[in-house]
């Protein structure tokens, strides 16, 4: 073979590599796979969605089942696998506790009832009927099934006496109800949801029971190797047109969960005040989920004009999340977003050139002559209308606001022209200048002013609001991120209602 032959040929060789690089690139992995540990009676939806997920994706779930404080001791023990489905509440407190679990996706709700043999041939209709001569019944083992911790939780003082009165006691929602089945006891305290996936038996309400529900839910595993990858399956399970519809065929009431996509894609509008904190955090949540997050950074009246301009809440453009530099910019938007969460606060301050040459002491200041003044626009950000109500309750609007050269939607931008020697000073969020601190001076203002409280607020009828609330504890669970960007966190406190915020008489719209 001549040279130029070789070449061709290999040429062509290394467009074909190439053109399989791509195409691999470009298809999911056919061989990924997940590890996923569910409680017993949650087996039926459970391996029915599943199989209907490895169809639709490619990715293969594998299945191990137990009672649920079973499975959880072999996950502490394993530290092994990607998703871990509890049937209750308490069972997902113990993981947390054992910290073994991430985010949790609720997938179904269900209640305790009394299965009886169809037709209820012993006439079983209250708790109590259990413990008459002659009636053989049937107990979830509390330390095995979750069924059984909450029946004990229930019963409370109660629960000894029919322990010891129970005929058998087992370690699986679906092995007491197959013995109810089978004729081998009268009655078992079972989920609402198992009754049906048994022949030949009914469910019984008693009220002690009835009162009480529990949500089945999917949890990622602290320890996955591919979160993204559970969190994809858990969101199919909780989806109303994928796993909904399969809970509801085997007798479970499906949760809410949010709209399917294989890739959701969420839109966050946020303050800039906010950007140095969470942008960072933001990207690792999606990229931990999966999705996709776009966050619009901007002042707040920009936002909230841009949300009210929107003809409804159903445009794709109108945000699935909004996180504002104060709750004063709440309000406009409140129909859509019913309550907060306080994550952060700072204060507003007046930002010097190091050593203050200006000798800039007092608000009042601001109004000596020849002064090069930067405020952020009043109608379009945070910041600027709380600057104006500050000036204004001061008196000191008319006279201030004449040294003001430029006015922008956003503080950092004041902050860029002081570094170029374009400002003499400006009206700042205290976080805009903490980092470059070797740069500025610091005025503090008036404290019962001078306070920004950033919330978090998720859209009510957004397609992705679990989602939203999954990046809501992504941040809480960052207290430290806020921290180190300036910020004194408020988040741990519990969500406001939008008609309840605390919005000074001075600062309402």
């Amino acid at each position: 073979m001549n040279r130029k032959a070789t070449a061709l040929a290999l040429l062509v060789a290394a467009l074909s590599l190439g053109g399989l690089a791509w195409k691999q690139m470009q298809t999911p992995s056919a061989s990924s796979e997940i590890t996923v540990y569910c409680a017993a009676g949650l087996k039926k939806p459970v391996e029915a969605a599943a199989m209907q997920y490895e169809k639709e994706t490619g990715t293969k779930v594998n299945l191990q089942y137990g009672g649920t404080g079973t499975l959880l001791s072999q996950i502490q023990v394993a530290k092994r696998g990607d998703l871990f489905i509890a049937a209750d509440d308490g069972s997902l407190a113990d993981a947390r506790k054992l910290d073994v679990i991430r985010e949790v996706l609720p997938v179904a709700l269900q209640h305790p009832v009394l299965a009886v043999r169809k037709g209820n041939p012993k006439g079983i209709a209250k708790l109590d009927d259990l413990l008459q001569d002659g009636i053989k019944f049937a107990l979830p083992n509390p330390e095995a099934a979750s069924i059984g911790k909450v029946s004990k939780r229930i019963l409370g003082s109660r629960w000894n006496s029919f322990a010891s009165k129970a005929s058998v006691m087992k370690p699986t929602v679906t092995e007491i109800a197959a013995d109810v089945t089978l004729g081998a006891v009268d009655a078992a305290i079972v989920w609402d949801s198992t009754v049906p996936q048994f022949k030949d038996t009914e469910a019984v309400e008693v009220t002690e029971l009835s009162g009480h529900s529990e949500k089945a839910s999917a949890a990622a595993l602290s320890f996955s190797k591919q979160p993204s990858v559970a969190l994809k399956f858990a969101r199919f399970l909780s989806a109303p047109e994928k796993g909904g519809p399969v809970f509801q065929q085997h007798g479970y009431k499906p949760a809410a969960g949010d709209k399917w996509a294989a890739k959701p894609e969420m839109l966050l509008y946020s303050g800039g005040v906010n950007r140095p904190a969470i942008e960072k955090l933001v990207q690792d949540f999606a990229d931990r989920e999966g999705v996709s997050v776009t966050t619009v950074f901007n002042g707040c009246g920009i936002l909230c004009a841009a949300m009210k301009a929107m003809e409804s809440a159903d445009s794709p453009k109108f945000p699935d999340a909004y996180y504002a530099c104060d709750v004063c910019f709440v309000p406009p938007v409140a129909e859509q977003f019913p309550e907060a969460v306080l994550l952060t606060q700072t204060e507003i301050v007046i930002a010097v050139p190091k050593g203050n040459a200006k000798n800039i002491k007092t608000l009042a200041d601001l109004a000596q002559p020849g002064l090069k003044l930067g405020v952020c626009n009043a109608e379009q950000s945070t910041l600027g209308y709380m600057t104006k109500a500050i000036l204004k309750t001061s008196n000191l609007l008319d006279s201030v606001m004449k040294n003001v050269v430029v006015q922008v939607p956003t503080a950092d931008f004041l902050v860029n022209q002081m570094r170029a020697g374009a400002l003499d000073v400006a009206i700042v969020y205290k976080v805009n200048v903490q980092q470059v601190s070797e740069h500025f001076d610091i005025v503090p203002l008036p404290a019962d002013k001078a306070k920004a409280v950033q919330p978090f607020a998720v859209r009510k009828d957004s397609d992705y609001r679990n989602l939203s609330h999954r990046l809501l504890a992504y941040l809480r669970a960052h207290k430290e991120s806020f921290e180190a960007a300036g910020f004194v966190w408020t988040g741990d406190s519990a969500p406001v209602p939008s008609d309840k915020l605390d919005i000074p008489p001075w600062l309402k719209q």
